[in-house]
Parts: C-alpha cells; sequence; structure tokens
C-alpha cells in the first residue's frame, strides 16, 4: 500500500499487515497458533517468533485480504473462536494501516490437545 499526501509517500510492506495480522490473531483465547501449511500431511505449529508465518495477505491500493492458517485448541467451539479471530484481525489491520480490509479467511490446519501444547513450552 503506497498513499501520498503533501509531506510525501508512506508505503506499508505486506510483511507488517501479516505481522499485524499474525499477532492479533494470536490473542484470541482458543487459538493454539499459526500454522506454516501441511507439508506432507504434516502442519508445522509457529510460535510468536514467526508472526508473518501463516499468513497470506493480497494488499492493493487500499484494500485487503488476509488468509489465517492455524491450529486451534481442542474443546473449543472453532465457529466462535474463528469469528473472534476474524474481528480482531480486521479492527487491528485497519486500525493500523487504513486499509479497508475486504475478508478475513481463516483456514483450521489442524487441533492441538493439552500435551501437545506442553510439548510446544
Amino acid at each position: 500500500m503506497t498513499e501520498t499526501n503533501e509531506l510525501g509517500s508512506i508505503r506499508i510492506a505486506d510483511e507488517v499487515v501479516s505481522v499485524i495480522a499474525g499477532l492479533a490473531a494470536t490473542e484470541i483465547e482458543g487459538l493454539a497458533g499459526m500454522s506454516g501449511g501441511v507439508a506432507g500431511g504434516i502442519s508445522e505449529m509457529l510460535g510468536r517468533k514467526n508472526l508473518s508465518k501463516g499468513v497470506k495477505v493480497e494488499v492493493g491500493e487500499k484494500d485487503a485480504t488476509i488468509n489465517l492458517y492455524v491450529v486451534v485448541k481442542y474443546n473449543v467451539a472453532i465457529p466462535d473462536v474463528a469469528l473472534a479471530v476474524q474481528e480482531t484481525v480486521k479492527k487491528a489491520v485497519e486500525g493500523m494501516t487504513g486499509l479497508n480490509v475486504l475478508e478475513v479467511n481463516l483456514h483450521v490446519q489442524g487441533v492441538a490437545f493439552d500435551k501437545d501444547l506442553e510439548k510446544e513450552e
């Protein structure tokens, strides 16, 4: 996204939008983490160090579409968690960048059990 005003231009890199979206998503209770995608049927869990992983953005002049690849915790209502993630990501990206977020698509790649989360820590 590039915006020009009387003082010059402002360029927000796609990577910045990805990090904002990833950070906002991980704040939601019920989300175990971001997924690096499915390679050979195995989903790779990514922690806070790789916030832009598991996030794909398409940024135009004024609009953005965001795809998030996530792993949810076991025993949560996936539609409720998904809606909370969508709302939080949309609000965060729009508030920080001024972009109009057209879509926040959630791709649930897996479910993490308590024992899986303990191994990560």
